[in-house]
């Protein structure tokens, strides 16, 4: 029981940390939240969809370390090296001068049907969302072994608890996220969590 909890509490820490990143995706859920117009529909979507690619990166990399047990070698290096420079971008947006505030300000969706497109297309058309949910978290879980499901559980909460509060608690979250030194703050968590993980996922490879 506690290898399971401490699996699931891994992969929720990991999986908040690739989605609080400043994005058209945040921006727009922000927005919605803000205006309080299809929030359920677009928060729903957003989670649903990272849990359904955050299941196919489990499934998939766990499945090629079944049959090729030298991939779980492969993929820890590739992986550590991709948090390495996730935790270096991230350090450096703390420590640039250009850190800038999430806004909630924008066109606001006509339709739900615009809003559902629209947040499809942020979600399904971005290269980045594969490469945190499917192939990072993916690897990350493959480490785990029998309990890469629960460290996929993990994130997947991780997901539907930001898009909810930042879809539901938009008129607060707003006016702080709207401050640079905020999103400092979270850049710095997410710098020191992605570096932690990458040396630890080369170190172990």
């Amino acid at each position: 029981m506690n290898h399971a909890l401490t699996a699931a509490a891994a992969g929720f820490g990991t999986g908040l940390s690739l989605i609080v990143a400043i994005g058209a995706q945040n921006a727009f859920v922000l927005r919605q939240g803000v205006r309080r117009h299809a929030v359920l529909t677009v928060v729903g979507i957003c989670a649903l969809s990272d849990a359904v690619l955050i299941a196919l990166g489990v499934g998939g990399v766990g499945a090629v370390v079944v049959a090729w047990p030298g991939a779980l070698r492969v993929v820890g290096v590739v992986g550590g090296l991709f948090l390495l420079c996730y935790g270096v971008l991230a350090a450096r947006r703390v420590l640039g001068p250009g850190t800038s505030g999430l806004t909630a300000q924008g066109e606001a969706a006509g339709s739900r049907r615009r809003a559902v497109l629209t947040c499809l297309a942020m979600t399904w058309l971005n290269p980045h969302v594969y490469l945190d949910t499917a192939f990072l978290l993916g690897s990350l879980a493959a480490d785990r072994g029998p309990l890469r499901w629960t460290f996929g559980l993990g994130a997947a909460l991780a997901s539907l608890c930001w898009f909810t509060a930042l879809g539901f608690g938009a008129r607060l979250l707003g006016r702080y996220l709207a401050r640079p030194g905020a999103w400092r703050v979270l850049d710095g968590l997410v710098a020191a969590t992605m570096l932690v993980l990458g040396v630890s996922l080369v170190a172990g490879a």
